[in-house]
């Protein structure tokens, strides 16, 4: 006979084999050849005629006798190594497939109970918890049972072994009369539907029994509920059966074993996350006291149906999904079947969701079945037929599959082999006989695609078709269901949700269509949001002015990650909603990377002045150029949402906006002023100062500026002097004009002698002033001067001219070291406003950017003179600079430099989030979740940000004060 030919992967083992079996018929062998790996099929018939009584001959014969027996052992064998060596070590129990003896059914559970009873020690529990085991997997293998019923059976079977272990106990504990024991299964074993290898879910409860002491009784409960968990994973020559898992106990695997009925109740109505809830959705009576586990459920079991009613119900549980994943280890993401994106969970935890959300108003859909339930939920009218009836194949194939690849070796693994025998093994125990690797892998990979698109639908997709006219695929999802639904999504204004859902889809048009196929991606991208209500009535607001613009629609449908981004976007930002809202031509720029890049000063200045030159009306060009500013505040804002640009990129881009527009606008006020007044009589430069002038403005920051004029040859200086002073005025008034949104709030208060001194001056009343009058908080203030807007050479010599006062050659005398200190200490006294507190106040509280910026500016002022790498407006180059110069600790400087970016971030955050400035943390529960989704921390995290905030905020303060205050 050739082997090979009839598919065994090494011929001269399985001759050997055959050698092995005396008498072995051709037609067994071809048999063999058949089943899913007919090597290891013919090694373990191997060696089950070397131990079965009467040998090989006994066992051919045996075979030969018993057609449904012979199919059912060699489809074991061949799928389970672990099955056929069990059967080495207990041959007797072949015969338990033969055709009078295997049950055609499954078994019950209270078959299983009385099964497992016979059970009087650990060893023969083990033995006949195999033996049913076996059972099982003929009857699964062979079709005798569908996918559904061998997973029950496989839970029933592990409840009636915990009974039959409990049982042992019991009659090995010599004080079990003190107590009365539950335990409670959960998980699979509770959803009647368990894997063939598994760790078992339990809760164990306690009461102690009649006249009984609690304490004694606590004791023995637990000291038997450790015994049955020992019992059942202790590994002796008979194997093992499986881990006992309690961790899904109040306070997990640090809270006691086993706790009384009345510490459940209290601990759940006090204590318990909506994770806990979600799982008692499967507790079911397993063993022990069952009067006592049914008290348990008629306690607990209501409150799981109200759940869905706590706050943040939808992104707590996504939040334990999203972590799930997020610790799969990277090298297991792609072949994970349980944990992994289009996995087994992702149905679970849609289906659960599903029916925490509708079951507390239907209970006809609280089964615990994952696929009973789906039935429900379809039926119910929750769930389109045609949703349910692909997710439902699509959940028994990847759970078959599941079960195929724990077979093999009876091991807990949810990991699709790489190796091409394994997956031709279990490509071929499905079915699969022409190319079973690349087949099953295919039909894998179509499965994990349903999963996820389905996973969307199922919650989302009913919301449109709720307020349609006809239902879609016996839908059925009522009003008051559709709101529900929206609720535990986390939308505050369900009804008024609805409505906007509906004046979006209604209707026969092409813009309808494209809106009910987007729906249900934008309602799961808004509903990740803290604020999805305002996401949403963006997005309609936003719809209605572009709706019937051919590219927004074609863009939203045919771009998934522009989609994506407007909705986070929309559901993130006011700010930017404004942005979009008042400009929406800007949603072309979302879905390439490429356009959310912040143009260069160069750029955004060619730009504002071409802008600018097409219109010959003042008024007009200055429109122009604002609507460029507003276009390039929404690129930038955008970018800075979806986490493309990190603070100091953003000061960079914020500033060249900012820059590029008082320069478009300085230009428009002269040639208004010659239009208008006569020939301008001026060269002006426009000195930009703060955060400015360094390089780091925020969303929120106005325009600190000077303005510098030199008057032109044969000019009288008094009408030089009027000239500037209307063209500095035009230029503010234009760029803070209300309703130019945002506006340009130009401040130059900062120039000498401040709002009492003149607006503008003339180069030559700098020098005069500077070198008469200027006082030290000048020459700081001038540590963040950057003269970039007019006229270039009147800028260069600006700048020559505060070098030495900003840098002084011989440092600072112990008088203005004082001066300054002295100053800042006035300003921490006097400026914070009323009622703010100093730890999270975001500029002038301790350790906030004035405490860094003072402090890197005090080190400028004493040593830039001698050290030129201090000699920069920007507050993390001077930081930087004075590292490595040996004036500050590296590590020093790290933290202030992490405290002055972790509180710039925070700063524009508040803004991004608000569309106003604010100067303190945020205090409001709400608004914190809200800042700490904005800049990325995710909104479960703001407690971790504020937390951060304080610790890097101390840590600063610290080196302020030893550094700037010494």
């Amino acid at each position: 006979m050739e082997l090979s030919r009839l598919g065994f992967r090494s011929p001269e083992a399985a001759a050997a084999r055959l050698a092995e079996i005396d008498g072995c018929p051709d037609d067994l062998v071809e048999q063999v050849a058949q089943v899913a790996d007919p090597d290891t099929c013919l090694a373990s018939l191997a060696r089950i005629a070397e131990h079965i009584d009467g040998g090989a001959p006994a066992l051919v014969a045996l075979l030969s006798g018993d057609e449904e027996l012979r199919l059912r052992l060699l489809v074991v064998l061949g799928t389970s190594e672990a099955l056929g060596d069990f059967l080495a070590r207990h041959p007797e129990y072949v015969t338990d497939l033969a055709e009078g003896e295997l049950l055609t059914r499954p078994a019950t559970i209270d078959e299983y109970r009385v099964w497992m009873r016979t059970a009087t020690d650990a060893d023969e529990l083990r033995v006949q918890y195999h033996r049913a085991l076996l059972r099982i997997a003929a009857r699964d293998l062979t079709a005798l049972t569908s996918f559904a019923e061998s997973s029950g059976e496989l839970a029933d079977l592990a409840i009636a072994t915990l009974d039959g272990a409990l049982a042992i106990v019991q009659g090995e504990e010599e004080k079990s009369e003190l107590t009365r024991l539950s335990i409670m299964a959960m998980g699979k074993t509770g959803g009647h539907e368990l894997n063939y290898v598994s760790d078992v879910d339990v809760i164990f409860v306690y009461e102690a029994a009649e006249d009984a002491d609690d304490n004694a009784a606590l004791v023995v409960a637990t000291r038997m509920a450790s015994a049955v968990m020992r019992m059942c994973r202790e590994h002796t020559p008979e194997g093992t059966i499986w881990e006992v898992d309690a961790n899904l106990r109040p306070e997990g695997k640090n809270g006691p074993l086993v706790r009384s009925l009345g510490s459940h109740v209290a601990y759940y109505e006090k204590w318990a996350s909506t994770w806990e809830f979600q799982a008692l959705l499967k507790a079911r009576y397993a063993a022990g006291d069952a009067e006592l586990a049914q008290r348990y459920l008629d306690e607990l079991e209501p409150m799981v149906w109200f759940a869905s009613t706590r706050p943040n119900f939808v992104s707590d549980v996504r939040s334990m999904r999203k972590r799930v994943v997020d610790n799969i280890p990277h090298t297991e993401r792609e072949r994970q079947l349980k944990l992994g994106r289009g996995g087994l969970r992702d149905v679970e935890f849609a289906v659960q969701m599903l029916q925490l959300v509708h079951g507390r108003a239907d209970p006809s859909v609280r089964d615990r079945t994952t696929v009973l339930a789906l039935h429900a939920l379809t039926e119910g009218g929750y769930v389109g037929r045609r949703d349910g009836a692909a997710l439902e194949e699509a959940y028994e194939f990847l759970r078959t599959l599941e079960h195929r690849i724990q077979l093999f070796r009876l091991r807990r693994t949810h990991i699709v082999p790489e190796d091409s025998e394994d997956l031709r093994r279990i490509g071929r125990s499905m079915g699969y006989r022409q190319n079973p690797v690349d087949s099953l892998t295919k039909e894998w990979q179509a499965h994990r695609r349903v999963v996820s698109r389905l996973h969307e639908k199922l919650f989302y997709r009913p919301l449109l078709d709720a307020v349609a006219s006809l239902p879609t695929e016996g839908l059925r999802l009522t009003q008051l269901a559709a709101e529900q639904r929206l609720a535990a999504l986390g939308f505050a204004d369900p009804a008024g949700a609805m409505k906007h859902i509906e004046a979006l889809t209604s209707g026969v048009s092409r813009r309808a269509a494209i809106q009910q196929s987007l729906l249900p991606a934008m309602l799961s991208w808004f509903a990740e949001s803290p604020d999805p209500d305002s996401g949403l009535l963006a997005f309609r607001s936003i719809s209605e002015e572009l709706g019937e613009s051919h590219w927004y629609l074609r863009k939203l449908r045919d771009e998934g990650v522009a989609a994506e981004q407007l909705a986070s976007l929309l559901s993130s930002s006011t700010y930017v909603t404004q942005l979009i809202t008042r400009a929406p031509d800007v949603v072309a720029l979302l879905g390439d990377d490429s356009e959310l890049v912040p143009h260069d000063l160069d750029r955004l200045s060619t730009e504002m002045a071409l802008a600018a030159k097409r219109h010959d009306v003042p008024d007009d060009a200055i429109k122009a150029i604002r609507r460029v500013r507003r276009r390039e505040l929404a690129r930038v804002s955008m970018a800075d949402v979806l986490r493309m640009l990190d603070v100091v990129a953003v000061g960079e881009a914020l500033t060249a906006i900012n820059t590029a527009t008082l320069q478009a606008a300085l230009d428009v006020a002269m040639a208004a002023y010659e239009q208008q007044k006569g020939p301008v009589t001026v060269r002006m430069a426009v000195v930009l100062m703060g955060r400015l002038g360094g390089f780091e403005a925020g969303y929120g920051s106005d325009a600190d500026v000077m303005f510098v004029h030199e008057p032109l040859e044969g000019a009288a200086d008094s009408d030089a002097t009027a000239c500037a002073t209307w063209v500095a005025q035009t230029l503010r008034q234009q760029l803070a004009v209300a309703g130019a949104e945002p506006p340009l709030q130009v401040d130059a208060d900062l120039r000498p002698e401040g709002k009492n001194g003149p607006l503008v001056r003339s180069l030559a009343s700098y020098a005069a002033y500077y070198a008469k009058w200027s006082d030290t908080w000048e020459a700081q203030a001038l540590l963040r001067a950057t003269a970039g807007v007019g006229d270039a050479d009147l800028c260069r010599r600006y700048t020559e001219l505060i070098d030495p006062l900003r840098y002084p050659e011989d440092g600072l005398s112990e008088r203005e070291i004082r001066e300054i200190r002295r100053i800042k200490a006035r300003v921490d006294a006097e400026r914070l406003p009323r009622g703010a507190n100093p730890n999270t106040h975001l500029k002038l509280g301790r350790g906030g950017l004035a405490d860094i910026e003072w402090t890197a500016q005090l080190l400028q002022l004493e040593h830039a003179g001698r050290l030129p790498s201090l000699r920069t407006t920007r507050t993390i180059a001077a930081i930087d600079a004075a590292a490595e110069e040996g004036l500050l600790e590296r590590e020093d400087a790290d933290t202030l430099i992490e405290a002055w970016t972790m509180v710039s971030r925070i700063r524009n955050g508040v803004v991004l989030m608000r569309a106003k400035g604010a100067e303190s943390m945020v205090e409001a529960n709400d608004d914190r979740a809200r800042l700490a989704h904005l800049i990325g921390d995710g909104a479960d995290r703001s407690e971790e940000l504020v937390d951060q905030y304080r610790k890097i905020t101390r840590q600063a303060r610290k080196i302020v004060e030893k550094v700037f205050w010494e």
